[in-house]
């Protein structure tokens, strides 16, 4: 089994940025995609961004591509979102997911084996 931590959530004046953190412990998560997620009050889960095991490929949303960037350090155990001119509407509780052994499209939370406990993100207009 995989734990996931994020951290670095916080409250931000639009604009701003922040770099989110989804440490994993436990089974080694380097041949796992993984992705970011965000649930904003009242709305479903939404996908934010995911990466290939290798980290040579990333996947974006639409409304996050040239604001949000997704990176891992294998070697550390952890995965990296660095949100940059963010807007209100990016206030969410973004969650750290991995695919695991569930395979899928990147893009759907179902191919998501295991999950963080999310940290909160706020954009202040």
């Amino acid at each position: 089994q995989v734990q996931l931590v994020e951290s670095g959530g916080g409250l931000v004046q639009a604009g701003g940025s922040l770099r989110l953190s989804c440490a994993a412990s436990g089974r080694t998560f380097r041949s796992d995609a993984m992705g970011w997620f965000r649930q904003a009050p009242g709305k479903e889960r939404e996908f934010v961004a995911a990466i290939t095991w290798s980290g040579g490929r990333a996947f974006y949303a639409d409304s996050v591509k040239g604001r949000f960037t997704i990176s891992r350090d294998n070697p550390k155990n952890t995965v990296y979102l660095q949100m940059n001119s963010l807007k209100p509407e990016d206030t969410a509780i973004y969650y750290c997911a991995g695919q695991g052994a569930r395979s899928g499209s990147n893009y759907d939370y179902r191919a998501y084996q295991y999950w963080g406990q999310g940290t909160q993100v706020t954009v202040s207009s």
